[in-house]
């Protein structure tokens, strides 16, 4: 789950961890990755390269054997004592792009002076199943769950940095609290819920007024929500766009079917110079629609003459000319 403060959380007990080691003269080092980062750890190479890089040890981008870059990092690991805790933010990205060989390697490796932490960080609780049975043998993880905040948390972490972001008297418990129950029953994401209060704050900035009120809360969720719609459809490919648009042309205001739809799209394609996809495609396409949020598709029995999809636009009516007008430049309908 997003927002919920595990890297803060982990960055935190790691800095704490390195007072601690001072103290006491404990050998700590100690590397943070951040494995979505392009150009970190799209690659063995990459990651090992970085991780060097933090030990003062450069390599050049390309150019060396992956396992010539592994000897370089054994013999730095093991020049001296003391602990690596090395901590792999959004670990699942690492397996995905660059596979698992790197925490086989890692978890195998036997070194003399040296002792090896891995914390991984990931949102998919499930990405572990996808590592191959000897690196989930080496590792012998132990799961930490970081689960959503409730309202009482995200309440107090919104009124620590209402106090950092806005003026004394610009903004009250009452509407912080109702910002911490919008996030609380949405997502229990701090990160959205932070958000949330930002807009909030702007759009009291830009209507002059002097305090941020529920009423801007109310206003802000609007706000966001819609800019998400948008940006949903903008990512969408060529396709989806040509059916999105004959389905917010079709429907309007009534519900329609699938068959209105792609007598619509089928239009469109000529119009646009697109090659049309089987009806069937179009269907499942819908059915992306529908899990997006965009679209509400209902099966309706006909009787004897079978059973249709009811199709009606989840999009509010106010956006659905913008959205249009946004697709056709898109698809470059003319």
């Amino acid at each position: 789950k997003t927002g919920t403060g595990k890297t803060l959380t982990t960055k935190y007990t790691s800095q704490q961890m390195q007072e601690v080691a001072k103290q006491k003269n404990i050998p700590l080092k100690i590397i943070f990755v951040n494995c979505k980062l392009k150009k970190i750890a799209d690659t063995e190479y990459r990651l090992l390269s970085y991780i060097l890089k933090e030990y003062g040890k450069e390599i050049p981008f390309t150019g060396i054997p992956t396992d010539d870059v592994y000897a370089r990092f054994y013999e730095i690991l093991d020049e001296k004592p003391h602990q690596l805790l090395l901590i792999l933010d959004e670990i699942d990205e690492l397996i995905k792009k660059a596979g698992d060989e790197f925490l086989y390697n890692i978890t195998r490796i036997e070194l003399k002076k040296t002792k090896i932490c891995i914390v991984g960080i990931s949102n998919d609780l499930n990405f572990t199943d996808r590592l191959d049975a000897r690196v989930r043998s080496s590792m012998s993880e132990e799961e930490i769950i970081f689960p959503p905040y409730d309202a009482d948390q995200i309440f107090q972490i919104l009124q620590e940095r209402a106090k950092q972001a806005f003026q004394e008297g610009a903004i009250d418990d009452a509407t912080i609290a109702k910002c911490a129950a919008y996030a609380a029953r949405e997502h229990g994401d701090a990160r959205k819920a932070l958000d949330l209060l930002r807009v909030a704050g702007e759009l009291a900035e830009r209507q002059e007024q002097k305090k941020v009120t529920t009423e801007h809360i109310d206003q802000a969720e609007e706000k966001i929500e819609k800019d998400k719609i948008i940006d949903i459809v903008k990512n969408q490919p060529l396709q989806y766009k040509l059916v999105l648009y004959s389905a917010l042309s079709t429907a309007r205001n009534k519900s329609t079917s699938t068959g209105e739809i792609y007598s619509i799209y089928e239009s469109l394609c000529k119009r646009t110079n697109n090659r049309p996809l089987t009806q069937r495609r179009i269907s499942d396409i819908i059915a992306d629609f529908d899990i997006q949020g965009l679209i509400k598709a209902t099966v309706i029995s006909k009787g004897r003459y079978g059973r249709t999809r009811e199709i009606e636009i989840s999009i509010p009516p106010i956006l659905t000319a913008k959205l249009k007008d946004s697709i056709s430049k898109d698809i470059n309908l003319t």
